[in-house]
């Protein structure tokens, strides 16, 4: 059983990243696709699809790369299983002074720092992404 599966798919991704593969294949949960989707509207990756190899179901994300270099440059967890972060409305971080993303757990879902701010809401912190 796995302890933190955010964490699993932020590693799978940055470890996939950092040897320039094409895709990366994640187990599929609800919160994991929410995240997914989060990337794609940030332009971190190029999209995801799901696949199913019988009973089990699969994220399949495609990495984007600019010319020689990577568009995600970092992935890190924030609120863990053993020190939960939470952040209010007025509190909401910033990563890199606004050129990342912070990806929140609200009441709306899971959102980027952009649209949790926008909607006046605060959550659990779950990631920086830059």
């Amino acid at each position: 059983m796995m302890t933190d599966p955010i964490a699993d798919m932020l590693t799978r991704i940055r470890n996939a990243n950092s040897a320039k593969h094409k895709t990366v294949d994640i187990p599929l949960s609800r919160v994991k696709n929410q995240i997914a989707e989060i990337l794609v509207n940030e332009g971190y990756v190029s999209s995801y699809e799901i696949i199913e190899d019988g009973v089990k179901k699969n994220m399949r994300i495609t990495l984007k790369y600019g010319d020689k270099a990577r568009v995600l440059s970092g992935l890190r967890r924030i609120s863990k299983p053993g020190l939960r972060v939470y952040a209010k409305s007025d509190n909401l971080p910033k990563v890199l002074n606004g050129l990342g993303v912070a990806i929140v757990s609200t009441n709306m879902g899971i959102v980027s720092d952009k649209v949790a701010r926008k909607h006046n809401v605060g959550g659990e912190v779950l990631a920086f992404i830059w």
